[in-house]
Protein backbone atom coordinates (compact mmCIF):
# COMPACT_ATOMS: atom_id res chain seq x y z
CA UNK A 1 0.00 0.00 0.00
CA UNK A 2 1.44 3.71 -1.05
CA UNK A 3 2.68 5.46 2.35
CA UNK A 4 3.11 9.05 2.14
CA UNK A 5 5.72 10.07 4.25
CA UNK A 6 4.15 12.98 5.57
CA UNK A 7 0.18 13.41 5.52
CA UNK A 8 -0.94 13.98 1.53
CA UNK A 9 -1.09 18.28 2.60
CA UNK A 10 1.81 19.15 4.46
CA UNK A 11 0.69 21.43 7.52
CA UNK A 12 3.47 23.71 6.13
CA UNK A 13 1.82 23.55 3.05
CA UNK A 14 -0.20 26.53 1.25
CA UNK A 15 -2.35 25.96 -1.40
CA UNK A 16 -1.45 26.95 -4.18
CA UNK A 17 -0.55 25.39 -7.38
CA UNK A 18 1.19 22.59 -8.54
CA UNK A 19 3.58 24.33 -10.60
CA UNK A 20 7.64 23.34 -10.70
CA UNK A 21 10.68 25.55 -11.96
CA UNK A 22 12.45 24.79 -15.33
CA UNK A 23 13.43 27.48 -17.52
CA UNK A 24 15.23 27.83 -20.75
CA UNK A 25 18.57 29.73 -20.49
CA UNK A 26 17.53 33.35 -22.08
CA UNK A 27 13.54 33.00 -21.53
CA UNK A 28 13.53 32.99 -18.37
CA UNK A 29 11.26 36.01 -18.40
CA UNK A 30 9.54 35.64 -21.66
CA UNK A 31 6.38 34.55 -21.95
CA UNK A 32 5.50 31.22 -24.10
CA UNK A 33 6.95 27.53 -23.69
CA UNK A 34 10.04 28.70 -21.62
CA UNK A 35 8.04 30.44 -18.76
CA UNK A 36 5.23 27.70 -17.94
CA UNK A 37 5.92 26.00 -14.92
CA UNK A 38 6.28 21.90 -15.16
CA UNK A 39 3.87 19.38 -14.34
CA UNK A 40 5.03 15.82 -14.40
CA UNK A 41 3.19 13.67 -16.96
CA UNK A 42 1.35 16.67 -18.18
CA UNK A 43 3.18 19.79 -19.04
CA UNK A 44 5.49 19.23 -21.80
CA UNK A 45 8.71 21.70 -23.05
CA UNK A 46 9.21 23.06 -26.86
CA UNK A 47 13.00 22.12 -25.93
CA UNK A 48 15.16 20.71 -23.27
CA UNK A 49 15.41 22.93 -20.30
CA UNK A 50 18.72 24.56 -19.51
CA UNK A 51 18.43 25.64 -15.76
CA UNK A 52 16.20 24.85 -12.39
CA UNK A 53 15.34 27.26 -10.38
CA UNK A 54 15.88 27.08 -6.45
CA UNK A 55 13.30 29.85 -5.27
CA UNK A 56 11.59 28.24 -1.90
CA UNK A 57 8.13 29.71 -2.82
CA UNK A 58 7.77 27.89 -5.91
CA UNK A 59 8.01 24.37 -3.84
CA UNK A 60 5.66 25.77 -1.56
CA UNK A 61 2.57 23.21 -2.27
CA UNK A 62 0.90 19.77 -1.79
CA UNK A 63 4.21 16.95 0.11
CA UNK A 64 4.19 14.86 -2.62
CA UNK A 65 3.75 11.30 -2.28
CA UNK A 66 6.83 9.45 -0.64
CA UNK A 67 5.90 5.36 -0.52
CA UNK A 68 7.38 3.96 2.94
CA UNK A 69 11.12 2.95 2.16
CA UNK A 70 11.79 -1.10 2.40
CA UNK A 71 14.85 -2.34 3.31
CA UNK A 72 16.62 -4.55 0.18
CA UNK A 73 19.60 -5.13 1.59
CA UNK A 74 22.50 -3.87 2.73
CA UNK A 75 26.63 -4.15 3.19
CA UNK A 76 29.47 -3.68 5.24
CA UNK A 77 32.78 -2.45 5.14
CA UNK A 78 35.61 -3.32 7.06
CA UNK A 79 38.61 -1.74 8.98
CA UNK A 80 40.31 -1.34 4.67
CA UNK A 81 37.46 -0.13 3.50
CA UNK A 82 36.86 -3.82 2.00
CA UNK A 83 33.11 -4.43 0.99
CA UNK A 84 30.82 -7.55 2.74
CA UNK A 85 27.23 -8.07 1.36
CA UNK A 86 26.87 -8.75 5.12
CA UNK A 87 25.89 -7.28 8.30
CA UNK A 88 28.95 -7.65 10.59
CA UNK A 89 29.48 -4.17 11.08
CA UNK A 90 26.40 -3.42 12.52
CA UNK A 91 26.16 -2.31 15.90
CA UNK A 92 23.54 -1.85 18.42
CA UNK A 93 23.07 1.02 20.34
CA UNK A 94 22.81 0.85 24.56
CA UNK A 95 21.37 3.68 26.17
CA UNK A 96 24.31 6.51 28.22
CA UNK A 97 21.39 7.79 30.26
CA UNK A 98 20.34 11.30 30.24
CA UNK A 99 23.76 13.24 31.35
CA UNK A 100 26.49 10.67 30.96
CA UNK A 101 29.71 12.79 30.76
CA UNK A 102 31.49 11.23 27.95
CA UNK A 103 34.45 12.32 27.14
CA UNK A 104 34.53 13.35 23.07
CA UNK A 105 38.67 14.02 23.18
CA UNK A 106 39.85 10.83 24.63
CA UNK A 107 41.55 8.75 22.11
CA UNK A 108 42.16 11.23 19.55
CA UNK A 109 45.89 11.05 18.91
CA UNK A 110 46.55 7.70 19.87
CA UNK A 111 43.35 5.50 19.11
CA UNK A 112 42.00 7.02 15.78
CA UNK A 113 41.90 5.60 12.24
CA UNK A 114 40.89 7.98 9.55
CA UNK A 115 39.73 7.07 6.56
CA UNK A 116 41.08 8.70 3.66
CA UNK A 117 38.75 10.99 1.99
CA UNK A 118 41.11 12.51 -0.64
CA UNK A 119 40.10 8.47 -2.17
CA UNK A 120 36.95 9.28 -3.98
CA UNK A 121 35.00 6.49 -4.20
CA UNK A 122 31.94 7.49 -6.20
CA UNK A 123 29.70 4.92 -6.27
CA UNK A 124 31.64 1.62 -6.34
CA UNK A 125 29.99 0.24 -2.72
CA UNK A 126 26.74 0.26 -3.92
CA UNK A 127 27.20 -0.87 -7.66
CA UNK A 128 28.93 -3.88 -6.42
CA UNK A 129 25.84 -4.81 -3.93
CA UNK A 130 23.98 -4.68 -7.16
CA UNK A 131 25.33 -6.92 -8.84
CA UNK A 132 25.49 -9.64 -6.22
CA UNK A 133 21.63 -8.32 -5.63
CA UNK A 134 20.74 -8.49 -9.49
CA UNK A 135 18.20 -11.08 -8.79
CA UNK A 136 16.47 -9.68 -5.91
CA UNK A 137 16.13 -6.55 -7.99
CA UNK A 138 14.99 -8.04 -10.96
CA UNK A 139 12.02 -9.95 -8.90
CA UNK A 140 10.91 -6.81 -7.04
CA UNK A 141 10.38 -5.13 -10.01
CA UNK A 142 9.45 -7.88 -12.49
CA UNK A 143 6.41 -5.49 -13.86
CA UNK A 144 8.82 -2.48 -15.10
CA UNK A 145 9.16 -1.29 -18.43
CA UNK A 146 11.66 -3.66 -20.20
CA UNK A 147 13.30 -0.20 -21.02
CA UNK A 148 15.16 -0.55 -17.97
CA UNK A 149 17.76 -3.25 -16.71
CA UNK A 150 17.21 -2.49 -12.87
CA UNK A 151 13.82 -1.69 -12.13
CA UNK A 152 14.33 1.56 -10.83
CA UNK A 153 14.76 5.17 -12.29
CA UNK A 154 18.23 6.34 -9.93
CA UNK A 155 20.78 4.75 -7.83
CA UNK A 156 22.57 7.03 -5.67
CA UNK A 157 23.63 7.95 -2.37
CA UNK A 158 21.85 8.85 0.54
CA UNK A 159 23.94 11.78 1.17
CA UNK A 160 23.64 13.47 -2.35
CA UNK A 161 19.40 12.79 -2.01
CA UNK A 162 19.93 15.10 1.24
CA UNK A 163 22.01 17.46 -0.33
CA UNK A 164 19.46 17.88 -2.82
CA UNK A 165 16.48 17.89 -0.04
CA UNK A 166 18.23 21.23 1.80
CA UNK A 167 19.28 23.20 -1.45
CA UNK A 168 16.36 25.50 -1.37
CA UNK A 169 17.26 27.42 1.91
CA UNK A 170 21.47 26.37 1.76
CA UNK A 171 23.41 29.47 1.70
CA UNK A 172 27.41 28.26 2.00
CA UNK A 173 28.24 25.20 0.29
CA UNK A 174 27.26 24.30 -3.88
CA UNK A 175 27.43 21.13 -5.51
CA UNK A 176 28.27 19.11 -8.32
CA UNK A 177 26.40 15.74 -8.81
CA UNK A 178 26.99 13.70 -12.09
CA UNK A 179 24.62 11.95 -14.04
CA UNK A 180 25.21 9.12 -16.28
CA UNK A 181 22.15 6.79 -17.95
CA UNK A 182 23.21 3.58 -18.13
CA UNK A 183 20.52 0.49 -19.40
CA UNK A 184 17.41 3.30 -18.52
CA UNK A 185 18.61 3.56 -15.21
CA UNK A 186 19.55 7.05 -14.10
CA UNK A 187 23.05 7.01 -11.30
CA UNK A 188 23.86 10.19 -9.59
CA UNK A 189 27.55 10.94 -8.34
CA UNK A 190 28.84 13.43 -6.44
CA UNK A 191 32.12 15.68 -7.61
CA UNK A 192 33.71 17.38 -5.23
CA UNK A 193 33.39 21.17 -5.94
CA UNK A 194 36.98 23.12 -6.00
CA UNK A 195 35.83 24.92 -2.88
CA UNK A 196 35.32 21.92 -0.81
CA UNK A 197 38.84 20.33 -1.43
CA UNK A 198 40.03 23.81 -0.48
CA UNK A 199 38.43 23.00 2.64
CA UNK A 200 39.02 20.05 3.68
CA UNK A 201 43.13 20.38 2.87
CA UNK A 202 42.99 23.36 5.03
CA UNK A 203 41.02 22.44 8.30
CA UNK A 204 42.07 23.39 11.65
CA UNK A 205 43.10 21.01 14.20
CA UNK A 206 40.25 21.84 16.03
CA UNK A 207 38.22 21.58 13.39
CA UNK A 208 39.74 18.13 12.77
CA UNK A 209 39.11 16.96 16.34
CA UNK A 210 35.18 18.63 16.37
CA UNK A 211 34.91 16.18 13.69
CA UNK A 212 36.38 13.00 15.88
CA UNK A 213 33.60 13.85 18.58
CA UNK A 214 30.68 12.64 16.55
CA UNK A 215 32.94 9.17 15.85
CA UNK A 216 33.39 9.03 19.24
CA UNK A 217 30.38 9.51 20.93
CA UNK A 218 29.25 6.71 18.61
CA UNK A 219 31.84 4.19 19.88
CA UNK A 220 30.74 5.10 23.68
CA UNK A 221 27.01 4.09 22.37
CA UNK A 222 27.18 1.68 19.95
CA UNK A 223 27.71 -2.30 21.16
CA UNK A 224 28.87 -4.98 18.89
CA UNK A 225 26.28 -7.30 19.70
CA UNK A 226 22.70 -7.20 21.14
CA UNK A 227 23.99 -8.74 24.85
CA UNK A 228 27.78 -7.00 24.71
CA UNK A 229 28.22 -3.37 26.52
CA UNK A 230 29.98 -0.38 24.58
CA UNK A 231 34.12 -0.55 25.12
CA UNK A 232 34.76 3.74 24.93
CA UNK A 233 38.30 2.44 25.24
CA UNK A 234 38.56 0.97 21.73
CA UNK A 235 40.29 2.13 18.55
CA UNK A 236 37.87 4.64 16.41
CA UNK A 237 38.22 3.34 12.48
CA UNK A 238 36.88 5.45 10.22
CA UNK A 239 37.04 3.24 7.57
CA UNK A 240 34.08 0.51 9.00
CA UNK A 241 30.56 1.28 7.88
CA UNK A 242 27.16 -0.91 7.81
CA UNK A 243 25.24 0.59 4.87
CA UNK A 244 21.72 -0.29 4.27
CA UNK A 245 20.13 -0.41 0.77
CA UNK A 246 16.58 1.05 -0.01
CA UNK A 247 14.44 1.47 -2.07
CA UNK A 248 11.45 4.16 -2.76
CA UNK A 249 9.52 6.29 -4.90
CA UNK A 250 8.91 10.19 -4.69
CA UNK A 251 6.40 11.47 -7.00
CA UNK A 252 6.51 9.24 -10.02
CA UNK A 253 10.72 8.16 -9.29
CA UNK A 254 11.54 5.07 -8.28
CA UNK A 255 14.89 4.79 -6.30
CA UNK A 256 17.33 2.72 -4.80
CA UNK A 257 19.93 4.56 -2.39
CA UNK A 258 22.07 3.43 0.23
CA UNK A 259 23.31 5.28 3.22
CA UNK A 260 25.29 4.41 6.30
CA UNK A 261 23.76 3.03 9.31
CA UNK A 262 25.07 4.40 12.68
CA UNK A 263 23.38 1.52 14.92
CA UNK A 264 19.96 0.09 15.80
CA UNK A 265 17.35 -0.92 18.88
CA UNK A 266 18.56 -3.65 20.89
CA UNK A 267 14.95 -4.59 21.29
CA UNK A 268 14.21 -7.79 19.98
CA UNK A 269 10.45 -6.63 19.66
CA UNK A 270 11.55 -3.74 17.16
CA UNK A 271 9.96 -3.21 13.94
CA UNK A 272 11.85 -4.18 10.89
CA UNK A 273 14.63 -2.10 9.11
CA UNK A 274 14.94 0.28 8.36
CA UNK A 275 12.03 1.61 11.12
CA UNK A 276 14.84 -0.32 14.11
CA UNK A 277 17.86 2.02 13.42
CA UNK A 278 19.21 4.73 14.98
CA UNK A 279 21.15 7.51 14.02
CA UNK A 280 23.64 9.17 16.13
CA UNK A 281 24.13 13.11 16.21
CA UNK A 282 26.76 15.50 18.53
CA UNK A 283 26.25 19.18 18.63
CA UNK A 284 27.07 21.84 21.37
CA UNK A 285 24.67 22.29 24.60
CA UNK A 286 21.98 24.39 23.45
CA UNK A 287 21.72 27.73 26.62
CA UNK A 288 20.10 30.02 24.78
CA UNK A 289 16.72 30.47 22.91
CA UNK A 290 18.69 32.16 20.57
CA UNK A 291 20.63 28.92 20.29
CA UNK A 292 17.59 26.70 19.99
CA UNK A 293 16.35 29.11 16.90
CA UNK A 294 19.71 28.15 15.32
CA UNK A 295 19.62 24.25 16.03
CA UNK A 296 15.54 24.23 14.64
CA UNK A 297 16.87 26.60 11.82
CA UNK A 298 19.61 25.12 10.43
CA UNK A 299 20.88 22.03 11.81
CA UNK A 300 17.45 20.29 12.24
CA UNK A 301 16.93 20.50 8.40
CA UNK A 302 19.92 18.31 7.76
CA UNK A 303 19.44 16.04 10.69
CA UNK A 304 15.95 15.44 9.69
CA UNK A 305 16.49 15.35 5.76
CA UNK A 306 19.16 12.51 6.47
CA UNK A 307 17.03 10.26 8.37
CA UNK A 308 13.66 11.18 6.71
CA UNK A 309 14.84 9.62 3.21
CA UNK A 310 15.50 5.87 4.73
CA UNK A 311 13.08 6.17 7.17
CA UNK A 312 14.98 6.09 10.01
CA UNK A 313 12.65 7.03 12.99
CA UNK A 314 14.94 9.02 15.62
CA UNK A 315 17.69 10.56 16.33
CA UNK A 316 19.82 10.52 19.29
CA UNK A 317 22.05 13.37 20.15
CA UNK A 318 24.79 14.20 22.63
CA UNK A 319 25.00 17.63 23.34
CA UNK A 320 28.39 18.67 24.56
CA UNK A 321 30.19 21.45 25.77
CA UNK A 322 33.00 23.28 24.73
CA UNK A 323 35.65 20.56 25.94
CA UNK A 324 33.92 17.99 24.40
CA UNK A 325 32.14 16.29 27.00
CA UNK A 326 28.66 15.54 26.49
CA UNK A 327 26.86 16.59 28.96
CA UNK A 328 22.71 15.81 28.00
CA UNK A 329 21.20 13.22 25.52
CA UNK A 330 18.45 13.86 23.87
CA UNK A 331 15.87 11.73 21.47
CA UNK A 332 14.47 13.00 18.59
CA UNK A 333 11.45 11.28 16.75
CA UNK A 334 11.83 12.54 13.09
CA UNK A 335 7.68 12.05 12.77
CA UNK A 336 7.37 15.49 15.28
CA UNK A 337 10.22 17.73 14.33
CA UNK A 338 8.36 19.48 11.92
CA UNK A 339 6.32 20.17 14.86
CA UNK A 340 9.28 21.69 17.07
CA UNK A 341 10.25 24.06 14.25
CA UNK A 342 6.51 25.39 12.88
CA UNK A 343 6.89 28.36 15.67
CA UNK A 344 10.05 29.35 13.76
CA UNK A 345 9.97 32.19 11.68
CA UNK A 346 10.58 32.15 8.04
CA UNK A 347 11.70 27.98 8.56
CA UNK A 348 12.28 25.26 6.91
CA UNK A 349 9.64 23.79 5.40
CA UNK A 350 9.93 19.84 4.53
CA UNK A 351 7.34 20.38 1.94
CA UNK A 352 9.56 22.41 0.09
CA UNK A 353 12.77 20.03 0.65
CA UNK A 354 10.70 17.22 -0.71
CA UNK A 355 9.27 19.04 -3.76
CA UNK A 356 12.60 20.54 -4.62
CA UNK A 357 14.35 17.12 -4.61
CA UNK A 358 11.05 15.68 -7.03
CA UNK A 359 11.00 18.46 -9.34
CA UNK A 360 14.87 18.58 -9.97
CA UNK A 361 14.98 14.39 -10.63
CA UNK A 362 12.02 15.04 -13.14
CA UNK A 363 14.72 18.04 -14.38
CA UNK A 364 17.32 15.35 -14.93
CA UNK A 365 14.40 12.84 -16.66
CA UNK A 366 13.92 15.46 -19.01
CA UNK A 367 17.93 16.42 -19.71
CA UNK A 368 19.45 13.09 -19.84
CA UNK A 369 18.28 11.09 -22.27
CA UNK A 370 21.15 9.70 -24.03
CA UNK A 371 21.61 5.96 -22.46
CA UNK A 372 25.70 5.98 -23.03
CA UNK A 373 27.48 5.19 -19.25
CA UNK A 374 30.59 7.16 -20.84
CA UNK A 375 28.33 10.59 -21.40
CA UNK A 376 28.17 12.65 -17.71
CA UNK A 377 25.76 15.25 -17.57
CA UNK A 378 27.24 17.26 -14.60
CA UNK A 379 24.69 19.45 -12.81
CA UNK A 380 25.62 22.53 -10.59
CA UNK A 381 24.44 24.22 -8.18
CA UNK A 382 25.87 27.44 -6.42
CA UNK A 383 23.78 29.37 -3.34
CA UNK A 384 21.09 32.05 -5.00
CA UNK A 385 21.79 30.87 -8.61
CA UNK A 386 20.32 27.87 -10.75
CA UNK A 387 21.05 24.73 -11.10
CA UNK A 388 22.31 24.74 -14.80
CA UNK A 389 24.35 21.05 -16.71
CA UNK A 390 27.13 20.87 -19.16
CA UNK A 391 27.92 17.65 -21.22
CA UNK A 392 30.67 15.65 -20.80
CA UNK A 393 32.10 12.25 -22.67
CA UNK A 394 34.91 10.16 -21.88
CA UNK A 395 36.20 13.12 -18.92
CA UNK A 396 37.39 13.33 -15.85
CA UNK A 397 34.11 13.09 -14.34
CA UNK A 398 33.22 9.50 -16.09
CA UNK A 399 32.43 7.57 -12.82
CA UNK A 400 30.69 4.35 -13.64
CA UNK A 401 33.37 1.70 -13.54
CA UNK A 402 34.24 -0.43 -16.58
CA UNK A 403 33.94 -3.75 -14.45
CA UNK A 404 30.12 -2.98 -13.59
CA UNK A 405 29.64 -2.00 -17.07
CA UNK A 406 30.66 -5.12 -18.65
CA UNK A 407 29.13 -7.29 -15.97
CA UNK A 408 25.45 -5.21 -16.28
CA UNK A 409 25.85 -5.56 -20.07
CA UNK A 410 26.79 -9.17 -20.34
CA UNK A 411 23.77 -10.51 -18.52
CA UNK A 412 20.93 -8.87 -20.67
CA UNK A 413 17.95 -10.18 -18.35
CA UNK A 414 14.40 -11.50 -20.45
CA UNK A 415 12.94 -8.65 -20.43
CA UNK A 416 16.07 -6.24 -21.87
CA UNK A 417 16.62 -8.90 -24.76
CA UNK A 418 15.83 -8.08 -28.34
Amino acid sequence: MEHRREKARHPDAPRSGNGASYQHKGDRDSEGCASKRFRPGGQTFCSVPQSLSTRRQLYERDFPVYKQPVEVGFFSLDSERNFFSDSRQLRYYSDPGKSPKLNLRDGHHDRFIKRDESVKERLDHLLRWILENRAKLHSRNAATSSACALGVDFVTWRGHLTKLLTTPYETQEGWLLAVSRFRGTLYISEVETEAARVNRENRTERHEEMMYWGYKFEQYVCADGVHSVPDGRGVVNTNEAFCTVVQTRLADHKLLFSGEVDCRDKDPKSPPAPACYVELKTSAEICTPKQRSNFHRYKLLKWWAQSFLPGVPRIVAGFRDQDGVVVSVETFHISKISQLIKNEYNCWKPTVCMNFCSDFLSFVKSVVKEDDPRLVYLFAWEPHRDVTFSVHKDSEYTFLPDWYIKEIASHRGPETRQ
